[in-house]
């Protein structure tokens, strides 16, 4: 079991997606993602969100990230965050994220 001191010793922050760019380099379809994530600055992420997000719907949204887990090399990119997502019934990643706006940077409790 986990107890209460564990479960923050995992940093989840709410972030806004600025940008969007293809990753044709990934093993499985992907995104790399940069991140506003406030007063922490802007962070990458790569993410397997491709049969379900576009472009478009991605810019702008808000998602909710664990930002202290140490950087993974993915190929040639270098991810910062953990986007959190779950998947649906056919297997897809749905992000998570704020049910209303919210200010960048701020901790999930």
């Amino acid at each position: 079991m986990a107890d209460l001191n564990k479960f923050l010793e995992i940093d989840i922050r709410a972030g806004t997606i600025i940008d969007i760019r293809e990753f044709p380099e990934a093993r499985k379809p992907a995104f790399k993602l940069e991140i506003d994530l406030g007063h922490l600055g802007t962070k990458k992420s790569s993410a397997q969100i491709t049969e379900l997000y576009d472009k478009d719907a991605l810019l702008g949204k808000q998602i909710l990230a664990v930002v202290n887990f140490p950087p993974r090399h993915i190929g040639p990119f270098i991810s910062e965050v953990l986007v959190l997502g779950v998947p649906n019934g056919d297997g897809h990643v749905v992000l998570v994220a704020p049910e209303m706006k919210v200010e960048n940077g701020v901790r999930l409790y």
